[in-house]
């Protein structure tokens, strides 16, 4: 299992790594087919995107980025302060990246790339909180390639309500060409695994990851919460509810719980008709560059709400 540290400040995602500056520890052969994305304000605004078929030895997240936009730091080389003109300020606003939809537990110097890796920068309001730990936009990472040259198992733990929903989740993931495991919601899926689970809210009563996303923001880094199963609660940046549906409504979104290493994944709704809507957002295209997404009948409402 992968020890994961998470960032007390903002400032310290990106600064543990000052003295491995960004140079790594001699030139490999390299990689292959990584790419990066730069996006602000929770991925509704793109400033860049590169991809490489060939990744020379030694890449780190740092050089990848610098090589590929003009980059600004601070603390000899371990923050990044601007990407492309865009920065952060002392009023809550940083930038923040992940790798295959992972919150990266290293600085950006100290953190390689492999094969396949996703990287996506965002400059994002951390106000409501400081740790955002997985994200859904890179699918269909972190399933296919994992974290850090890593791959893992990925385990559907579904409802017995709602077998439809977890043959669409299914699907998706082996068009990816992610081999799935499937069993009934409850069954546990281990801490050296990838788990996407799928129910409706009242299902999911009692996992960890879902009672995480009971307490906003500042527990799962997901903007929204259920109200007594049938309604949805959507937060703006700084963690203030500004939109309350009810209804059928659903949701995908990916959380992590402290003592584990890999986030859980959630396909979840109000009810039957909902979950099977969120699972059929399980789309490359649907779910690109969004933290998260709550489906209200055939509307997309990427969560937070910036607008």
């Amino acid at each position: 299992m992968r020890l994961r540290t998470r960032p007390l400040i903002a400032a310290a995602a990106m600064a543990a790594t000052v003295l491995l500056g960004g140079c790594g520890f001699g030139a490999g052969p390299g990689t292959r087919d990584a790419s990066i994305e730069v996006t602000r304000d929770f991925g509704s605004t793109v400033v860049g995107s590169a991809s490489e078929g060939h990744v020379p030895g030694a890449e780190t997240v740092m050089t990848l980025l610098e090589r590929h936009f003009k980059v600004l730091t601070r603390y000899g080389g371990g923050f990044v302060e601007s990407i492309d003109g865009h920065a952060g300020n002392s009023n809550h606003l940083d930038w923040f990246y992940y790798v295959n939809g992972i919150l990266a537990p290293k600085g950006a110097a100290a953190t390689d790339i492999h094969k396949g890796d996703h990287v996506w920068w965002d400059l994002h309001n951390w106000a409501a909180t400081q740790s955002i730990p997985a994200v859904v936009g890179s699918y269909p990472e972190p399933f296919t390639n994992g974290l850090g040259g890593q791959e893992f198992p990925t385990v559907l733990d579904c409802a017995s309500d709602v077998q439809p929903a977890c043959k669409t989740v299914a699907d998706s993931l082996r068009r990816a060409g992610v081999k799935v495991g499937t069993q009934l919601l409850g069954g546990g899926s281990g801490s050296d695994s990838l788990a996407v689970v799928v129910g409706t809210w009242k299902d999911l009563q009692g996992v960890i990851a879902a009672d995480l996303i009971n307490g906003g923001p500042a527990k799962s880094g997901v903007y929204a919460q259920f109200v007594g199963g049938s309604v949805l609660e959507l937060d703006n940046p700084i963690g203030d509810v500004v939109r309350t549906l009810r209804g059928s409504v659903g949701l995908v979104a990916a959380t992590e719980q402290v003592n584990l290493s890999e986030p859980t994944w959630l396909v979840t709704g109000t009810d039957v008709a909902a979950v099977d809507a969120a699972a059929r957002a399980m789309t490359p295209s649907r779910l690109h560059d969004h933290f998260a997404v709550v489906v209200d009948g055939s509307h997309d409402l990427p969560v937070p709400l910036t607008s």
